[in-house]
């Protein structure tokens, strides 16, 4: 399995997760993005649909990659048949569509689970090469809180919910710093109610964190020579408040 493939029972999870977690968060501001694009769209790790589904449901022409067969699974699961066509397995490293795309996103941390610095340049320009000119790419990265990058988190419940009257789901978090390598490791690790037992699941993952200056230099080596670097979903200017990199590419 690769490192960034969510596993099955994490996918199975996913929606019920994220949807208490993180949708107030980004949620309305890829829509709308999504929604004053009049071309075709692209997002990169499209996981169960999060985006997606209400993308498509606004009439958005949009299609999707990503890396985990788990979650287009999930994906394909709740849109019709016919729009299967929109969704396929490939990395954004190296993934190859016909189209090419006015707008692309890749939303929740996409850019990083690319670990290696030649294959973050990679991919910037695989992005570069499927968009229209004037296309725009845009991704976002949280902004390193140092303190609670070097003290991490042991074993800490973040969620915990019904997936079915009566059946609980909970998930715990245990973050390890590499500092020289600039990554976070992080062990996921789910239990939920079946039957008369408790399962569980882990998943371990590694993030890459990058600085401001060191994301600048990444792009400014890339294919991409416009680029802007916001510090929230308001798109406010970077402050010393910000806790987002919210990173917009054109071509």
């Amino acid at each position: 399995m690769k490192t960034q493939e969510y596993p099955a029972f994490f996918a199975r999870f996913y929606d019920l997760i994220y949807h208490q977690l993180r949708d107030s968060v980004d949620h309305d501001f890829f829509l709308n993005e999504v929604k004053n694009c009049t071309g075709k769209i692209l997002e990169i790790g499209v996981g169960t649909g999060r985006f997606f589904i209400d993308s498509l449901n606004q009439g958005a022409d949009i299609y999707g990659i990503d890396i985990s067969d788990s979650m287009l699974d999930v994906l394909k699961s709740k849109i019709d048949e016919k729009e299967h066509h929109r969704v396929c397995n490939q990395d954004i490293t190296n993934f190859y569509l016909e189209h090419k795309f006015d707008l692309i996103i890749a939303p929740f941390r996409v850019f990083m689970h690319i670990t290696e610095k030649e294959k973050q340049i990679q991919a910037l320009n695989n992005v570069f090469k499927h968009l229209n000119t004037g296309g725009r790419f845009i991704f976002d990265v949280f902004i390193p809180d140092l303190k609670q990058l070097i003290t991490g988190f042991d074993n800490h419940m973040d969620f915990e919910g019904e997936y079915e009257k009566g059946k609980k789901v909970k998930r715990f978090v245990t973050t390890k710093p590499d500092l020289i390598n600039q990554l976070i490791n992080i062990t996921f690790r789910l239990e939920w109610d079946e039957g008369n037992t408790t399962n569980s699941g882990v998943w371990d993952t590694p993030l890459r964190f990058f600085f401001r200056y060191e994301m600048e230099h990444i792009i400014e080596r890339s294919d991409f020579s416009k680029y802007s670097l916001l510090g929230d979903y308001y798109k406010n200017k970077l402050n010393e408040t910000s806790k987002e990199f919210i990173v917009e590419c054109i071509k």
